[in-house]
């Protein structure tokens, strides 16, 4: 037991889902725009959690709020952050039927609706690990319709990285919640922190990238995210937004007297992998 727990504190957690537009590429040019100092911490479109990490990272008593719209993957940072073994071992009975027979397992699974806790959680990250690019994509009825990837051998149980990132979540400084990103205002205060990396605008008819729920990110929301980071920026708190480098983001966000630079990034998920370089995006602050 004494050689585990070493284990789990030596590890340093890493995002446990590939997500669309995930930031672990970024961190290095994000962290030379954090503010210096900051109260909470709050990431209201969580996602993979790259900036979540990297800041517990390098300070694991960091108050956060951490929040997200899609259900299903705050069901998982929630069962990992308390039951972890269990769900460890659920992957490995995916993973060890996984290699059985792939392709019928994997839709098997995908089609499937479990009933408890560590089971949801189990069958999201087994998706994540063995679909099409990592991709998380519902469609309108909510259900994940992604097909099987390519894989010869997916890394389908990461049991340091879950057990390193269930230690750092057990920190009675971090709330986890399901909700939308606008309910983070009732909670913010003077002092705090906010990262938004919400779905980002498409600039091409062929970027679409914003079903992550049953619930597309349309421009109405990308419009109340500006009047959000208005009334933030009123209260004396600090924000970082990264989106795409589109005229929709640049005419929202240029109305304010914010600072707005473009920075080099690729795209993580692109069904063609040599279009996954050669792109820039936006970082907005106000400070």
């Amino acid at each position: 037991m004494k050689q585990q727990y070493h284990q789990i504190v030596s590890s340093e957690p890493r995002p446990f889902v590939k997500w669309a537009g995930g930031k672990r590429q970024l961190i290095p040019i994000l962290n030379q725009h954090l503010p210096e100092n900051f109260d909470s911490f709050f990431e209201p479109f969580l996602g993979g959690g790259a900036m979540l990490f990297s800041i517990l990272r390098k300070n694991p008593n960091q108050k956060c709020q951490i929040s997200d719209l899609n259900s299903d993957l705050i069901l998982a940072y929630v069962t990992i952050q308390d039951k972890v073994e269990e769900l460890i071992l659920s992957l490995k009975n995916h993973s060890k039927n996984y290699f059985k027979n792939s392709k019928s397992y994997y839709y098997k699974i995908r089609d499937s609706e479990p009933k408890t806790q560590v089971e949801k959680a189990s069958r999201l990250i087994f998706l994540n690990r063995t679909c099409f690019n990592g991709l998380y994509r519902v469609n309108s009825k909510g259900k994940f319709n992604v097909p099987l990837g390519r894989y010869t051998n997916p890394n389908i149980v990461n049991e340091e990285n879950l057990r390193s990132v269930s230690h750092f979540l057990k920190s009675k400084k971090i709330v986890i919640s399901c909700r939308d990103f606008s309910s983070i205002l009732k909670d913010v205060h003077k002092g705090d922190f906010v990262y938004f990396d919400p779905p980002y605008q498409p600039v091409s008819s062929t970027a679409n990238f914003t079903s992550y729920t049953n619930r597309n990110f349309t421009f109405d929301d990308l419009e109340r995210l500006a009047v959000l980071c208005q009334k933030l920026d009123s209260k004396g708190c600090k924000f970082i937004l990264s989106n795409s480098n589109s005229e929709e983001v640049l005419e929202i966000f240029s109305k304010s007297n914010w600072k707005i630079f473009e920075i080099e990034a690729n795209r993580a998920i692109n069904s063609d992998s040599r279009k996954r370089t050669g792109h820039s995006e936006l970082l907005i602050k106000n400070y």
